[in-house]
């Protein structure tokens, strides 16, 4: 019965150590806390920056401008591929899946490529950094390869592998993307651009209601107060017709009255129309009446200010405050994030690095760090504790030096045919064991065989094993955690669900997987 990978792994670690595989002294030296501390780092980081609305920013640059479907669909792989070296795969495809779900429902076009485009470009793109995925943190910090050298060793395969991935993308669902679906009103049309203002973020939020001055004229006494018309108004007649409007409140009709009886012109009135001034700042009201004699507009009385204009002015004053403050605290979080990516270019302690640029976030949101550290993900952190431990166990048994005995010597690096064959092994076990396992089962030993032939072999090794493992995840829907987190929000999305199924991922997770992994297997070679 499943589990889960956390229950899973907190079994297995409890299983190496009840049959006495492990001591538990062991068992708690074989938890790399180095990688533990970059992972959280990453991950409160990355909390921030959805706190700070820059998946939000990424979302509309996704439908800003948009010339159609296949520019669309082209925009989702870039945008994912690059969000996802800089914040992780997993938490891009939390953040942009109800997004760009809603995106393809609103321009009425067929989910399933996006939903593809962001889950597989989001693994391809994570390969690019130490901190695109758990995989490649455990690759930087047990290789001692800097961010620099992992970005300039990987990068390249990703942009062209990103770029191939939506090339086979846009061929695999060219006919669906370039069918015009026909509206209710029998009109063929194609995908419609949504505006920038209706598609701001990943959460659904309720539709804006139109300003006042975009109504039709014949609507406009529906919302504000209509113009008395009559030849001769006398101050009661005006009187009873103010009182008549229902949309004029309790305040402007005394203060109405207030100017009739004070006017020692009357009977001369021939049109009295109440005018008022809405300023942003909150201004008072004036009440304005024209005389038959001069036909020119008399102010009668400044009416004082209503009890509730210095309470207003206040909250828009506080309202510009909070605004400032958010703008200011956003900078803040953009410039720390920005900091921490230049100080592991500079080939500073990434583990310490992204733990101080976390605590620098919590110690200047000025608030409670309770709300923003229960989004943490603690499964994987306790994922990882637990399989630091089963992989170290197994290891001693013998099992995995005697299987890589027998592949070793076919699967070095020196030779396109050894390559081969160690991708392909990579391949298959990281569908089976997943990524994490597979990298800390062969990660040393792969190092070892390389180092044997060069120091400059035993970095490309690392390489090649962070970007097959990467990339395996895209093969089938269970080979990445990416896979799943955008098949499950998918799913649940509200108004906007769609399943997308193993066999329909299957399909072309295939020939997709082949072709980049190879692709990218040529660049990182010549690294």
């Amino acid at each position: 019965m499943p589990v889960g990978r956390t229950a899973g792994s907190l079994l297995g670690a409890m299983l190496m150590v009840l049959f006495r595989v492990i001591s538990p002294e062991d068992a708690y030296a074989a938890i790399d806390l180095p990688i533990i501390g970059l992972l959280f780092g990453t991950m409160v980081v990355s909390i921030f920056l959805e706190r700070a609305d820059m998946f939000k920013y990424l979302g509309n640059l996704l439908s800003w401008k948009s010339r159609g479907s296949k520019d669309l669909l082209f925009r989702v792989c870039i945008v994912s591929a690059i969000a996802s070296a800089l914040f992780t795969n997993d938490t891009c495809c939390v953040v942009l899946t109800e997004f760009i779900l809603k995106v393809a429902r609103q321009n009425n076009l067929p989910p399933q490529p996006f939903l593809l485009a962001l889950a597989t470009s989001s693994n391809i793109g994570s390969a690019a950094t130490p901190i695109g995925n758990p995989q490649n943190l455990v690759i930087a910090v047990e290789s001692g390869i800097s961010f620099g050298q992992f970005l300039l060793g990987v990068f390249p395969a990703m942009i062209v592998g990103v770029l191939t991935n939506a090339a086979i993308l846009l061929c695999y669902f060219w006919k669906y993307l370039s069918v015009e679906k026909d509206q209710e009103g029998g009109q063929p049309a194609g995908p419609e651009v949504v505006a920038d203002d209706e598609v701001t973020s990943h959460r659904f939020t309720p539709a804006r209601m139109s300003h006042v001055s975009s109504l039709n004229p014949d609507d406009m006494d529906c919302i504000s107060e209509p113009i008395i018309r009559s030849n001769s108004v006398r101050s009661t007649s005006a009187n009873e017709n103010l009182r008549s409007r229902s949309v004029n409140s309790e305040a402007d009709i005394q203060l109405a009255i207030k100017s009739l009886r004070a006017s020692s012109m009357s009977h001369e009135m021939v049109e009295v129309s109440t005018v008022t001034d809405r300023r942003d700042e909150g201004a008072s009201s004036r009440k304005f009446t024209r005389t038959a004699s001069q036909q020119r507009s008399v102010i009668i009385e400044d009416s004082p200010p209503s009890p509730d204009s210095n309470g207003e002015k206040e909250k828009e004053d506080e309202v510009a405050e909070k605004r400032w403050r958010v703008f200011v605290w956003k900078t803040a979080v953009y410039l720390i994030t920005l900091g921490m990516l230049i100080a592991l270019l500079m080939g500073l302690n990434m583990s310490w690095t992204a733990i101080t640029a976390a605590l620098v976030l919590l110690a200047l949101d000025f608030t409670d760090a309770q709300a923003c550290l229960e989004k943490v993900s603690y499964s994987l952190l306790i994922f990882f504790c637990g399989m630091f431990i089963t992989v170290d166990g197994f290891n001693k048994t013998g099992i995995p030096n005697t299987l890589w005995e027998l592949v070793e010597p076919y699967s070095r690096i020196d030779s396109a045919k050894g390559v081969a064959l160690l991708a392909v092994v990579i391949l298959i076990l990281s569908n089976v064991a997943s990524n994490v396992p597979t990298v800390l089962l062969l990660g040393t030993r792969v190092a070892a065989s390389a180092a044997a032939i060069s120091h400059d072999s035993e970095r490309k090794a690392w390489l090649i094993l962070a970007w097959v493992s990467t990339v395996a995840g895209n093969l089938t829907l269970l080979g990445s955690a990416a896979n799943l987190i955008v098949c499950e929000q998918a799913r649940r999305a509200q108004f906007f669900g769609y399943n997308l199924s193993f066999w329909s991922h299957l399909r072309f997770g295939v020939p997709s997987t082949i072709v980049v992994t190879a692709i990218g297997l040529l660049i990182v070679t010549s690294y």
